[in-house]
């Protein structure tokens, strides 16, 4: 968990509805590196911990029995089962608890992952939870963008979205230390995922990185939708200044761009995998 922030209920609040829109997606083709990494074969159960909309939920419940997102934001859980049933997947459900109310009477799992969730936890509480839940040889999964991302080939065909100006405006709305639901976090959010699952017991660790590149066309109302899914300019942050901050950015994205249409190549994603020993039975 970040230094000195407590976890509250509105970490994401207001921000299920703008999720899908503004999020770029994982790099295509992630479920099935992972499924290949892992042997899954369509048995088995799959726990998603802070699964928001589904994103991760929905392209793997193929490779499992059954699929467990749990979330604590109820618009986030809601926003998840419209989106399974507009793809049509049937075998998947939805719990509403924080990663430290596991294991919540949800049972035994094949595979638990956290898809850029793990650092809003109790880490070390969790991953012991986490063990106890998997089956033996089941596997941990950490999935995040690839932070170190190689230099680009050629500029994209139109502009960047200006991130840079964007963080200025959201500190020139919120302050200077980035917003975390009631909270701040004055030293960012922590790393280091490597030594907390060792400490819980976990081990055979492996890295998979799944290559993306493609220049996707984004539009203002995607940027928009974007700053409104994160956590450190949820809409609830701004209060009566709402629509006062989303004129200064639409302003700010005009500026870049004056036909509010942006490019950016999509991040590769990095999937890291641990695995519960399998104990030996007694002699």
């Amino acid at each position: 968990m970040p230094d000195g922030w407590q976890w509250d209920s509105t970490l994401f609040q207001g921000s299920a509805a703008y999720y899908e829109r503004g999020r770029l997606p994982y790099a295509p083709g992630f479920a099935e590196t992972l499924a290949t990494a892992l042997g899954l074969d369509g048995r088995g159960r799959l726990l998603d911990v802070g699964c928001g909309p589904g994103i991760v939920t929905l392209p793997l419940a193929r490779f499992f029995t059954e699929a467990v997102g749990v979330d604590p934001d109820e618009d986030m859980l809601a926003e998840a089962e419209r989106q399974a049933m507009r793809r049509g997947v049937t075998n998947a459900r939805w719990a509403a608890a924080r990663a430290e109310d596991l294991p919540a009477g949800l049972g035994r799992f094949r595979v638990v992952v956290f898809a850029q969730s793990f650092h809003w936890t109790d880490r070390d509480r969790v991953a012991a939870t986490v063990l106890e839940m998997l089956e033996p040889g089941g596997a941990f999964v950490h999935m995040s963008d690839l932070k170190d991302r190689p230099a680009e080939p050629a500029p994209p065909p139109l502009p960047a979205p200006p991130y840079a100006q964007i963080g200025d405006l959201v500190r020139r709305y919120l302050g200077p230390v980035r917003r975390a639901g009631r909270g701040t976090l004055v030293n960012g959010t922590p790393n280091g995922e490597d030594l907390v699952l060792a400490r819980a017991g976990f081990e055979n660790f492996e890295r998979h990185v799944v290559p993306a590149g493609e220049v996707v066309d984004r539009t203002a109302d995607d940027i928009v939708a974007w700053a409104f899914s994160r956590s450190d300019s949820a809409p609830h942050l701004f209060g009566d200044r709402m629509a006062d901050f989303e004129r200064d950015l639409r302003a700010v994205l005009r500026r870049t761009s004056p036909g509010d249409r942006f490019a950016e190549r999509l991040p590769a994603t990095e999937i890291m995998t641990w695995r519960k020993p399998v104990v030996s039975p007694a002699p």
